[in-house]
């Protein structure tokens, strides 16, 4: 849902994809789960520049838009697991493109065409 409420009208498309995965760490998040399911402290040590806090707002958000998957286990400790949903999994080829995409002219300016 975007933070305008259920009923906003987007611009464009783009803005309501981006509202789902936008920002540095949803995606980066998604990308680590592509592969497969994996538990909190792997996808930390996956992305050691975030902050736990901020994995654990980035995953409760992922969670609440249903493009990822908590499984808990009852368990002592408790043993969470993460994986993506049918719509997490519709999102990886883009997130794929991206990846190409900044390869090929994120990573230097030098190789951009004018």
């Amino acid at each position: 849902m975007s933070p305008q409420g259920k009923n906003h009208e987007y611009i464009c498309s783009v803005e309501a994809a981006i509202n789902e995965i936008g920002g540095k760490w949803k995606s980066l998040v998604l990308c680590s789960l592509k592969d497969g399911t994996l538990r909190f402290s792997e996808i930390n040590h996956k992305l050691p520049d975030i902050s736990q806090r901020m994995l654990t707002k980035t995953l409760r958000e992922l969670e609440k838009d249903r493009i990822i998957s908590r499984k808990v286990y009852p368990e002592v400790p408790p043993k969470v697991e993460y994986s993506l949903t049918s719509k997490g999994e519709s999102v990886i080829p883009i997130l794929d493109s991206l990846c190409e995409w900044g390869k090929k002219y994120g990573a230097s300016e030098e190789n951009w065409e004018e």
